[in-house]
């Protein structure tokens, strides 16, 4: 996956394809999910972030809102990532993403198509928009175990 972060082209065909065609990007009505509801106050992201969670594994994310290309995008490559990873596993996932984000050690392999935001980190007004989704999973991750 490390030969991914040196094409840029490559990384923005993933960024577009994720945002033309969010995957996951329709709430669900059904029991079991958990909801958390996410905005920013610098930019139009207005998102909500579903979960099933059982037995500590993420069994669906779903996603809706209105949000920017790149808010759309990690949230879409994170819902296809996470899914059927124990919270364990997600939250390796995740932390090596906020490691990216931030510029500090990470293991790309883990990060899988999410390394199309490795220079986030370079555009402060765009790691709100990166993290968005991923803070919203995290929350969730953390509430669920808080209630066990």
């Amino acid at each position: 996956m490390s030969e991914l972060i040196h094409d840029p082209m490559i990384l923005r065909q993933i960024i577009m394809d994720h945002y033309e065609y969010p995957r996951n990007h329709e709430l669900s009505d059904e029991e079991g999910y958990v909801s958390k509801h996410m905005a920013s106050a610098s930019c139009i992201d207005d998102i909500y972030v579903q979960a099933k969670l059982k037995d500590d594994v993420i069994e669906d994310i779903r996603f809706d809102g209105v949000a920017c290309t790149i808010s759309t995008a990690s949230t879409s490559i994170m819902s296809e990532l996470l899914q059927g990873k124990t919270t364990s596993e997600a939250r390796k996932i995740i932390d090596a993403y906020y490691a990216m984000i931030n510029n500090e050690p990470y293991d790309d392999e883990l990060l899988q198509e999410a390394i199309a935001f490795h220079t986030v980190g370079k555009q402060a007004n765009r790691i709100k928009c990166a993290t968005i989704g991923w803070e919203a999973m995290k929350q969730i991750i953390e509430d669920g175990e808080a209630h066990e």
